[in-house]
C-alpha cells in the first residue's frame, strides 16, 4: 500500500476548495448565533473554544476537534456543523489547539487536555448541570477525541466518543510528506497510536468513514472499532456510502442515511453510560 497515495494524493478531491469555501460561509453565518467564541483555556493563543448552546431540550455536551492532519486548519472552518448538534440538545464545544511542528504531537495532545477542566468550569459557571459528556472529531481530531477519552485522567466522566474518519494507528505516516512537520520516529508514531491504547471500560464509542475514502481510511475506522470492541467495550462502525473525506461532513450535519441509525443506537448507549457512573439516588 502506497502510503503517500492512501493519506494525501488519493484523499484529495478537485471539488474539496470550493466546498471548504462553503464551508466557511456556512460556518460564518452560523457563528453570528454562538454563545461564546474563542473562550480561552489555556495561555497558547491556539488554545481556545467556541460555545452553541442546544436549541432543543438539553441532552448532553460534545466537544469538537477539527482536522488538519494536527498541522493545519481551524475551528472557525468547521462551526457549520453546530446547528446539527444543537438540535439533538447537546451544546457544541469545537475546540482549537496548538499544531505541529510548533510543538510535538504529544506537546498537543497534552495541550488539547486543558480544554476538559476549563470547559467544566466554563459550562457550571453557566448553569449547566450533569449531562452526558461526549468527545468528537474529524480526522486528525478523532485522533485527540480518542485520546484524550482512553487517558486515565482525561478520560473521567467522558460518556462517548465519535471518530469520523480519523486516523487511529499513526505509524503508516511515516512514509509520507505529512512527517515532514509532525516529525515523528517509529517510537513516537506507535506512542500516539491510540489504536494500541484502547482499554476496557472505555465509554461507547461510533466511527465513521466516508464510503469513497481511500483503503487506508477505511481500514483506519475498522481497526478501531474492532480494537474497542475487542477490549469489551460498546462500538458501533459505519460508512457513508460515496462521501469523501469532506463531505461526509455534509452527511454529519443532516444526520442522515446509515449516520441515524449509527446515532441513535451510539446515543443510548452514551446515556446508559452516563447513568452507570452516577451516584445512586438516596
Amino acid at each position: 500500500m502506497n502510503a503517500q497515495f492512501e493519506y494525501v494524493e488519493g484523499q484529495f478531491r478537485a471539488t474539496f476548495p470550493a466546498l471548504l469555501a462553503e464551508f466557511q460561509q456556512r460556518s460564518d453565518a452560523a457563528a453570528v448565533a454562538a454563545t461564546a467564541l474563542d473562550v480561552p483555556y489555556g495561555a497558547h493563543p491556539r488554545q481556545r473554544f467556541d460555545h452553541f448552546a442546544p436549541t432543543a431540550p438539553v441532552q448532553g455536551v460534545c466537544l469538537y476537534f477539527h482536522a488538519g492532519y494536527w498541522q493545519s486548519r481551524d475551528k472557525s472552518l468547521f462551526r457549520f456543523l453546530a446547528p446539527a448538534f444543537q438540535q439533538r440538545g447537546l451544546h457544541f464545544l469545537p475546540v482549537n489547539y496548538p499544531l505541529c511542528p510548533e510543538v510535538t504531537l504529544a506537546e498537543l495532545v497534552q495541550a488539547v487536555s486543558q480544554c476538559l477542566p476549563a470547559v467544566r468550569g466554563y459550562l457550571q459557571a453557566h448553569g449547566v448541570g450533569d449531562v452526558p459528556w461526549v468527545l468528537a472529531g474529524h480526522s486528525a481530531g478523532a485522533h485527540l477525541a480518542a485520546s484524550l477519552a482512553l487517558g486515565r485522567d482525561s478520560g473521567a466522566g467522558i460518556d462517548g466518543v465519535l471518530g469520523i474518519s480519523g486516523v487511529y494507528g499513526l505509524e503508516p505516516l511515516l512514509a509520507t510528506t505529512l512527517n515532514d512537520k509532525l516529525r515523528l520516529d517509529s517510537q513516537a508514531a506507535a506512542a500516539a497510536s491510540v489504536v494500541r491504547a484502547v482499554r476496557p471500560s472505555a465509554p461507547p464509542a461510533c466511527w465513521l468513514v466516508g464510503g469513497a475514502e481511500t483503503q487506508a481510511f477505511l481500514d483506519q475506522n475498522s481497526a478501531m472499532h474492532r480494537a474497542w470492541t475487542q477490549a469489551g467495550n460498546w462500538s458501533v462502525a459505519a460508512a457513508v456510502p460515496g462521501a469523501d473525506h469532506f463531505t461526509v461532513l455534509q452527511q454529519l450535519s443532516a444526520w442522515s442515511g446509515p449516520l441515524e441509525q449509527a446515532y441513535r443506537g451510539w446515543w443510548a448507549a452514551v446515556e446508559a453510560h452516563w447513568q452507570s457512573r452516577r451516584p445512586p439516588a438516596s
